[in-house]
């Protein structure tokens, strides 16, 4: 069955979204320790405070598209801040001006992700959600994979890290452009359009179920910090400079063939047994990073790691979904995102505490420890009576033919 050309196109989008961002992103580690001289804490308070920024901005965002009907503009707009100053990196000469980069390109994210997620829920058809975020969890990773490897070419051909910064631009206004493309299609609107606005949206979208399954992610979130520190473990052990665009490239390849599958697993199998089994190998991963010493294992663990996002990325998002009714999406993907997001402060603060006091492999470890009571939380969530029905379709859905396969 063919995806809709609101998913296709939200997949482009994000390639080119990610291509610019992926050219920054691996160097950033070594930009703010080695270039501008900062602590490694630094990168915990720049990751944390960002997504924190961002999450807050998600949730408003979210509902915000429901209560205007409408949810293309914000994402135009998201798209389009963030292409504008993530290629200023390449002009910072302190790390405070990398904080407020990263925080205005992290503001641009909250006000897309939602809306957009919402667009892909909206345009998939029954029995192939997980396969429509699935693709666009691909298509977000095919342009990671692209950018690492624009970015170490840059570098091998004799350019700077500021210039490959600054090059990022290009594929920053692709993605505004075709955003552009994309049709909005309405929010659903609820079944009875006499009740008040707020309480449509607020009351089935925050419901028992949704509460109890946002609280375990939270718990994940706190263990859960910026892939920055595992970066940096690389580079302890011998990933070189030149070699870190090229590993990011080679974790993302993993992570775009495992969302391609995962997505469609997360069509066949319970939502939250992918989940589960998506946290335990997170877990196995930061385990093992705290206690390798050999630069080639590094290249395994994050081939390895890459199986974590595509076991729960799609499988997330489609269990968001089906928890909630129509008309409560962009509330109930602003809330999920802001859950994933404001944890992220916390967790890096953490992160890098452990490590600057007691090393690399305590604070690994933690993060696993807290992974898996996450997994233990989510198991004994889907067996102790949520098993209620499905929210109800909305009229636009419920008119719609049934779609095979």
């Amino acid at each position: 069955m063919k995806l809709p050309s609101t998913v296709i196109l939200l997949g482009f989008t994000s390639l080119f979204a990610d291509v610019g961002s992926e050219m920054i992103f691996p160097l950033l580690p070594v930009f703010v320790t080695v270039t501008l001289a900062a602590s490694p804490a630094l990168l915990g308070v720049v990751e944390g405070a960002a997504d924190t920024v961002s999450s807050v901005l998600k949730l408003v965002a979210g509902r915000l598209s429901d209560r205007l009907g409408k949810r293309k503009p914000l994402v135009v707009f998201g798209y389009g801040l963030a292409g504008l100053v993530r290629p200023l990196m390449g002009l910072v000469g302190a790390p405070w001006q990398v904080v407020a980069i990263r925080l205005t390109d992290r503001i641009g994210k909250g006000i897309r992700s939602a809306p957009r997620d919402a667009l892909i829920a909206d345009a998939a058809t029954e029995g192939s959600v997980g396969r429509a975020f699935g693709f666009h969890r691909a298509m977000d990773h095919a342009g990671a994979v692209i950018g690492p490897l624009v970015a170490s070419a840059l570098l091998a051909a004799g350019f700077e890290l500021r210039t490959v910064f600054l090059a990022a631009a290009l594929p920053s206004v692709l993605s505004v452009v075709t955003t552009l493309a994309v049709k909005d299609s309405p929010a659903p609107l609820a079944v009875s359009t006499a009740a008040p606005a707020p309480q449509v949206i607020q009351t089935p979208a925050i419901s028992r179920r949704f509460g109890g399954f946002l609280g375990i992610l939270l718990l994940f979130g706190l263990g859960n910090s910026s892939d920055a520190f595992l970066l940096l473990r690389a580079g302890e052990l011998g990933v070189t400079v030149a070699e870190l665009p090229l590993l990011w490239a080679f974790f993302h390849v993993s992570k775009l063939v495992s969302a391609a599958v995962g997505g469609r697993l997360a069509d066949a199998v319970p939502r939250h047994r992918m989940v589960i089994a998506g946290w335990v190998v997170y877990s196995a991963v930061y385990v093992a990073f705290g206690f390798v010493a050999a630069t080639w294992q590094v290249w395994g663990l994050f081939f390895v790691y890459g199986a974590y996002y595509g076991l729960t990325e799609p499988a997330e998002k489609a269990l968001v979904r089906d928890i909630v009714p129509a008309e409560a999406r962009g509330t109930a993907f602003g809330w999920y995102n802001f859950v994933v997001g404001v944890s992220a402060l916390p967790a890096g603060l953490l992160m890098g505490a452990l490590w600057a006091l007691q090393g690399a492999t305590l604070a690994l470890c933690v993060g696993a420890g807290l992974a898996g009571a996450s997994a233990l939380a989510l198991a004994v969530w889907s067996g102790i009576g949520w098993r209620e029905p499905r929210p109800p379709p909305s009229r636009r859905e419920a008119a719609a033919p049934t779609a095979s396969g």
